[in-house]
């Protein structure tokens, strides 16, 4: 498949500010998270893909066309979600979608229908009619993701998707990221400073720190396996399950640690695994799950940033 989004060396400045300098990448199918502190370059960036701003260097292409000499083509086959809510609060959700569909070019009858299915997608089915002003932050949330992909757009951007939101919300808009992005089969780029939500919810990456492409890439090939560490989640049934684990390991000269319910013990060769499997059946200790160490998004994250 062809890239969703390819920037070469592109660079952005408002004034004596570099929003983006050099910066090269490619966008995939699927989900991709766009990372990056506040300030980093991400609203720029989702800017440029929309063909709201030139570049003052590079190239960008988004969905195999300039964004800056075909933008209304491209805009129509984009759906986006901004970070500020600018929803009319005297309007009730059905027409703000409704709208929007119209803009990007669906029929009245259409968009009519696409409003509602898409507002029941998201979970306000039974609220579609009532005023963006009565709903909660949440809810005005859905309602940003609902209007971006009413048109059925090859590509959805959501900047800032979880802001204002509880836990609880939080990870049902995560939810529906996913459905959007694997469900109902849209390239999506989720803006996000937060590294956790990405990880859980991306097949691909965008690092941006001060306006430069500090890593990009499948989430697979940048996590990689650290084959130095195995790590060992026990059944926590007992508080003594780790430690009793971890003594054993050592005095058959395995070096290991107890992390609360995990053991992450030193893989020093493939006889570990036989000496792990052998001292959590002498000591009767459940084995709830065994892994080699991956790094977090939040390794790869910092490794970037000390490479720089």
């Amino acid at each position: 498949m062809p890239d969703v989004v390819r920037g070469d060396r592109l660079t952005k400045r408002w004034g004596a500010t570099t929003a983006l300098a050099d910066a090269t990448f490619a966008i995939g199918t699927g989900v991709t998270g766009l990372v990056g502190a506040n300030g980093a370059g991400k609203t720029t960036l989702l800017g440029m893909v929309l063909g709201l701003h030139r570049p003052d260097g590079g190239t960008i292409e988004v969905l195999g066309q300039d964004p800056v000499t075909f933008g209304p083509r491209v805009r129509a086959r984009v759906g986006y979600a901004p970070e500020h809510d600018a929803l009319p609060p005297d309007m009730t959700a059905h027409d703000v979608v409704r709208h929007l569909a119209e803009v990007h070019g669906l029929p009245r009858r259409a968009a009519t229908e696409r409003a509602s299915d898409v507002l029941f997608e998201v979970g306000l089915g039974e609220e579609r009619f009532r005023q963006v002003g009565t709903f909660s932050t949440g809810q005005r949330q859905r309602v940003k993701l609902a209007q971006a992909i009413a048109h059925d757009p090859d590509l959805v951007l959501l900047d800032e998707p979880t802001n204002g939101l509880d836990p609880v919300q939080r990870e049902e808009m995560l939810h529906l990221i996913r459905k959007v992005g694997h469900g109902l089969g849209m390239n999506v780029v989720l803006s996000s400073h937060l590294l956790e939500e990405v990880e859980r919810v991306s097949d691909a990456v965008v690092i941006l720190d001060g306006g430069r492409v500090v890593a990009s890439g499948r989430m697979a090939e940048l996590r990689g396996t650290d084959s130095g560490e195995l790590v060992v989640q026990v059944d926590g049934a007992s508080i003594d399950a780790g430690p009793a684990l971890v003594e054993r390991l050592r005095d058959d000269g395995v070096a290991a640690v107890a992390r609360g319910e995990r053991v992450v013990v030193a893989l020093e060769g493939p006889a570990v695994y036989d000496i792990v499997r052998d001292a959590l059946a002498d000591l009767d200790i459940g084995l709830r799950r065994m892994e080699q160490r991956v790094s977090s998004l939040e390794d790869v994250f910092m490794a970037a940033g000390d490479d720089e």
